[in-house]
């Protein structure tokens, strides 16, 4: 067996006394003080994430927009240079191999940013792709407070080359919690300058776990478990990262898909009795849980699951079985939790 990966900054998080879990091959940190605290520094002001295992690929040939708009079911004709669009890399049967971030430079010239789980499945799929992340660090820095912590002004989803508290940066208005904020690619040799000077800004460290309840509460999904090679974007509610009016891998799949319902839909779901509902659970009306978690925001049990067509009514109530007991839980709108300022 392997040795797990490490990020640039991995003994940066050790002399924080950092709790560290595997995951999809790295050693990363899940948290630094506890969860809770670091979700709600996030909500309240500002928090940073050490993202780094993600991956981060350009492509910069004279068809490098042609091939993407071949691979990837959103329309990169909708966004210009300075500008960022999610959207999904899909296989022959209209399913979701990745959800990630294009970043456009120019007329063919593109950032993307993959999860760390499908870095190598993903490569294979973009030809001429230069793999950039062991080059590169990121860090994700989010909460009403983030942008000004860091003295920037970037409206969400543009992205721009910045010096940042003295490091140079491609610094973009995107993230993963539902917090304004943005996320930083520097070169890896400045990775630990930049990390120690965003906490020197009052800035809480986080792990793993907040970014994980947080995405939740505002209803997120995770490649993985909301989102899969076998499950189509229309029952994710991903439909509006469709592109109907071009081809791509699988596009012919999914127009037929998009002109039926689909038998299944992911929900939001908060408990209504005691008890944390876990991904895998199943749901007694049919379906199953796709994340649960707890709710600092809400002070109680949310998540997501998917459930037949027919009783993915908001205000439907759900029966989980949670470890051999019948826990009750009410479907409820998108998103779980509205952060401040929406």
């Amino acid at each position: 067996m392997s040795e797990p990966r490490r990020t640039p900054l991995f003994a940066h998080h050790e002399s924080l006394d950092a709790r560290f879990v595997p995951f999809a091959g790295w050693q990363l940190p899940v948290q630094f003080s506890s969860i809770v605290d670091e979700h709600r520094a996030v909500r309240g002001s500002a928090g940073v994430f050490d993202v780094s295992h993600m991956g981060r690929f350009e492509l910069n040939d004279v068809d490098s927009h042609e091939r993407l708009q071949g691979v990837l079911s959103n329309d990169l004709d909708r966004i210009g240079p300075g500008q960022a669009q999610y959207t999904l890399l899909t296989n022959e049967a209209g399913g979701v191999v990745d959800d990630l971030i294009a970043y456009r430079r120019d007329d063919n010239s593109y950032l993307l940013v993959v999860n760390a789980a499908n870095r190598e499945r993903d490569l294979a799929r973009l030809p001429a792709a230069n793999d950039i992340s062991d080059q590169t660090a990121m860090l994700a820095v989010q909460g009403p407070e983030a942008l000004g912590r860091l003295e920037l002004e970037l409206e969400s989803f543009s992205w721009r080359e910045e010096t940042v508290l003295g490091v140079e940066c491609t610094v973009a208005g995107t993230g993963y919690t539902g917090e304004a904020g943005c996320e930083l690619i520097c070169p890896v040799q400045s990775a630990g300058e930049l990390w120690e000077r965003i906490l020197e800004r009052n800035v809480t460290p986080c792990g793993l776990g907040a970014r994980d309840t947080l995405r939740l509460e505002v209803c997120y999904p995770l490649h993985g478990q909301e989102i899969t090679p076998e499950r189509d974007p229309y029952a994710a509610g991903l439909g509006w990262a469709v592109a109907v009016d071009k081809e791509f891998v699988g596009s012919d799949v999914l127009a037929a898909i998009r002109e039926r319902e689909p038998d299944e839909a992911l929900v939001a779901f908060v408990m209504r009795d005691k008890g944390l509902a876990r991904a895998g659970m199943e749901v007694l009306e049919g379906g199953i849980v796709t994340s649960g978690a707890y709710s600092p925001m809400l002070d109680v049990g949310i998540g997501l699951a998917y459930v037949p067509s027919a009783r993915a009514a908001v205000g439907s109530e759900l029966t989980v079985d949670i470890r051999g007991r019948q826990r009750r839980a009410a479907i409820v709108e998108k998103p779980i939790y509205r952060p401040t300022g929406e």
